[in-house]
């Protein structure tokens, strides 16, 4: 069989830091080429990577069997449409979109296409994180939850590379890091039935959900904590007593590298990924709903 080839869209601190390298690297996929909206940037990154740019979108599909998405989720969810309706599997990044229509389109254009989709949820796809959430969905019993995903992006303090990133300053915590919170408790406890909503300071954003699995949870999302504040950390409790998410030891490649497999895998065998294009739709469903009660 040959080589899957897969096109890389985006050309931010993202696609830079994590996407190219990992798609470059990896043995089981020929990174086919780059396409982003700077011309420019596309054509360095592509050079450095031993690949070549696209000038449009729809010439690098045509030259891909999958596209690895590295864009804000307003470009992401008309591209991967397309995407789809070119053939191509979708390795997705969170959220796959921030409006209920959009990220309803790409799901309805994957299913239409019959092709394989993998949302990355750095989380679900970290090694200690992704197996200490199948043993807390394995073992149930759960009567709460509470979620902190605090960021320092826009904090005063901030070195971030992602602190100019217009979305983000846009959209916030709730669509940023809301998305990780929600790849973890909704494994364990079940999808929500009910989520309210309250604002905090700057863009700090508080939830409360009730689940299908009877537990409720809480959780508290932000990306203007102070850098000495922030931080991740999930505990759950139950009638097996209390267990917290593990830290994460190793960056994001590793997490990524695990999701192309979880998509040529996805691919090859027509089984779907749990954290598929459906469940990234209702994570987006989730957060609108959420987002209404915020005004």
């Amino acid at each position: 069989m040959t080589t899957p080839r897969i096109g890389l869209l985006g050309t931010g601190p993202w696609a830079q830091r994590v996407h190219a390298p990992v798609l470059a690297a990896h043995p089981g996929v020929t990174l086919a080429g780059v396409w982003g909206r700077r011309p420019e940037a596309a054509a360095a990154l592509a050079e450095s990577h031993g690949s070549r740019p696209y000038a449009t979108p729809d010439e690098l599909f045509a030259a891909c069997d999958a596209v690895s998405v590295a864009l804000p989720p307003s470009v992401q969810a008309p591209l991967a449409v397309r995407a789809a309706e070119a053939g191509c599997h979708l390795l997705l990044d969170k959220p796959v979109a921030t409006t209920v229509a959009e990220a309803r389109a790409v799901a309805g254009a994957a299913e239409r296409a019959g092709v394989a989709t993998v949302v990355f949820f750095t989380a679900r796809f970290g090694k200690e994180e992704g197996e200490w959430i199948d043993a807390q969905a394995a073992a149930g019993g759960w009567f709460t939850a509470h979620a902190d995903w605090l960021g320092s992006v826009f904090a005063a303090d901030s070195a971030s590379p992602y602190a100019d990133s217009p979305w983000r300053r846009e959209k916030g915590a709730l669509w940023d890091v809301g998305p990780h919170a929600l790849s973890v408790l909704l494994p364990v406890l079940g999808d929500t039935e009910a989520v309210t909503a309250t604002r905090g300071p700057a863009d700090t954003v508080l939830l409360a959900m009730r689940h299908s699995g009877g537990a409720a949870s809480s959780a508290t999302l932000s990306l203007t904590a102070p850098a000495a504040a922030a931080g991740v950390g999930i505990t759950l409790r139950g009638s097996a007593g209390t267990t917290a998410l593990p830290r994460r030891t190793d960056g994001p490649q590793p997490a990524f590298h695990r999701a192309v497999d979880a998509l040529l895998a996805a691919a090859r065998t027509g089984r779907p990924h749990a954290c598929d294009i459906r469940f990234g739709r209702r994570v987006s469903e989730i957060l609108a709903a959420a987002e209404e009660q915020l005004g």
